[in-house]
C-alpha cells in the first residue's frame, strides 16, 4: 500500500467512526481554551482539567488574569509540569492580551505567535478549535503517529516538517479533525513505549517505520 492509499484507508476509517472529534481540554471561552493549551504543554488533558475550573473561576478573561502576578497564579497550577514558567507566560499572555488586541484572542496565526508562551502548536490549536480553520497541531502524539504509520516520509523530523508533510495529504475540511484523530490514536492506541498494535485498526496496514 503506497502512501496516498494509507492516507485514503485513514481518513475513511475516522470519518465513519469519529466524524467529529474535538480537544479534551475543557474550557468556556477562546482564552480560556488558550490557557489551557498553554498549560497542557508536557502534561496531560486530565491533569490539566482538574486545576483549570478554580483557575478560570478566579481568573475568567484576560482583564482579571492580567491583574495577577505569577505567583497568585501559582497557587492554581503547581501540580502542573514546570508551573513557574506557565504561570510567567500566563501574566504576560494576558497582559498581551489586554494591551495590543483589546483583551480578545486573535484568530490570526502570526499574531498569535507574538504571544508569550504560545508557540506553532499552540495557534495550530486555536485556529483550528476555537476559529475553525485549516490547521493541524503536531504535538508529541502526532508526530510518533504520523511517521510510524508512514504517513510522512522519514526525513520529516521535525514537528514543522511533519505538519508540512500532513498538510500536502490531508483535505483542507478534515485538518482540524484529523489533528484530533492522530491526537486520541496516538494517546490510547499508538503509544510511545507500549503500542497496543492487536486494537489498532490500522495494524494490517501500519509498516511500523518509526520506533518511537
Amino acid at each position: 500500500m503506497n502512501r496516498k492509499e494509507r492516507y485514503n484507508y485513514i481518513l475513511d476509517y475516522f470519518r465513519k467512526t469519529s466524524p467529529h472529534v474535538t480537544t479534551e481540554l475543557e474550557f468556556g471561552s477562546v482564552f480560556q481554551l488558550l490557557c489551557a493549551t498553554v498549560l497542557s504543554a508536557q502534561c496531560t488533558d486530565k491533569r490539566i482539567n482538574q486545576v483549570t475550573p478554580a483557575l478560570f473561576q478566579a481568573y475568567p478573561d484576560a482583564k482579571t488574569m492580567a491583574e495577577a502576578t505569577p505567583d497568585d497564579l501559582l497557587a492554581y497550577i503547581s501540580s502542573v509540569s514546570y508551573p513557574n514558567a506557565k504561570a510567567r507566560h500566563l501574566v504576560a499572555m494576558a497582559q498581551t492580551l489586554v494591551h495590543d488586541f483589546g483583551g480578545e484572542v486573535p484568530d490570526d496565526m502570526k499574531l498569535l505567535m507574538t504571544l508569550p508562551g504560545v508557540g506553532r502548536k499552540t495557534a495550530n490549536v486555536i485556529q483550528a478549535v476555537a476559529f475553525g480553520k485549516s490547521a493541524i497541531a503536531v504535538d508529541t502524539h502526532v508526530f510518533r503517529v504520523s511517521r510510524r504509520m508512514g504517513l510522512v516520509p522519514t526525513t520529516a523530523d521535525t514537528p514543522l516538517k511533519v505538519e508540512l508533510a500532513l498538510k500536502k495529504h490531508i483535505p483542507a475540511e478534515l485538518q482540524a479533525d484529523a489533528h484530533h484523530w492522530l491526537l486520541l490514536h496516538g494517546r490510547y492506541i499508538c503509544q510511545s513505549r507500549t503500542p497496543r498494535c492487536g486494537q489498532c485498526p490500522f495494524d494490517e496496514i501500519c509498516p511500523k517505520l518509526v520506533n518511537l
